[in-house]
């Protein structure tokens, strides 16, 4: 914030886990914004993901590349409209491997091409349990882009959905990457502050753009 009088430190969350504060500035964060209002639309557009238990997801989504849904990839919105998923830009991958490099360094990245964005809007009362990125075939590191709300992002361990635990708080134009040995942990979002979005971004709500590399 403008007011802060020490700016944000990058910090180191767990080997493989870095939170970069604030990469995205200001004029990228609208542009990535347009570009999600454009995805969210028919067809192939922002919806509500059902579980296989019959329960729902409290945050909508909408997917590049290859479409999420629980627990598998299809190439059509199997569990929305049934249209093609929507195209993967060449620009998005780019970003993606730039941001990996800047959290873990050029090392991290090497020839890994980014083909999947799952791209999740959540509302002031939405939440995201804790759960694993693993329906990918690739180990490659998961790069998630936070635009709008304030929330709490906890970042676990591979074992459980348990302690210990760390809470970081994620703002409009951070960045968390995560692979190595911490590829696998659990995360999830157990709260969104209302309100907190810079006003001159236009976001009521918060989204985050999930990158990751598919391995099909």
């Amino acid at each position: 914030m403008e007011d802060e009088l020490f700016p944000r430190a990058r910090a180191r969350i767990a080997p493989g886990a870095v939170h970069v504060p604030d990469w995205l500035h200001a004029d990228r964060q609208r542009a990535l914004l347009t570009a999600c209002r454009d995805w969210a639309r028919p067809p192939a557009g922002l919806r509500t993901v059902r579980t296989p238990q019959g329960g729902t997801m409290t945050a909508r989504q909408v997917c590049l590349g290859w479409h999420w849904y629980p627990y598998s990839y299809a190439r059509t919105a199997v569990d929305g409209d049934g249209s093609p998923v929507k195209p993967f830009p060449a620009w998005l991958d780019e970003l993606g491997r730039r941001a990996a490099a800047d959290a873990l360094g050029p090392e991290a990245v090497g020839g890994l091409s980014y083909d999947i964005a799952l791209i999740n809007f959540y509302g002031a009362d939405a939440r995201m349990g804790m759960h694993r990125d693993a329906d990918e075939r690739s180990d490659a590191p998961v790069v998630s882009l936070s635009l709008g709300d304030t929330c709490v992002f906890r970042f676990g361990n591979t074992e459980s959905r348990g302690k210990p635990y760390t809470d970081v708080e994620l703002r409009s134009g951070d960045l968390f990457v995560f692979g190595g040995e911490s590829r696998l942990a659990y995360h999830g979002v157990p709260r969104v502050y209302p309100g907190t979005a810079p006003p001159e971004l236009g976001l009521t709500g918060r989204l985050n753009v999930t990158l990751r590399v598919s391995g099909f």
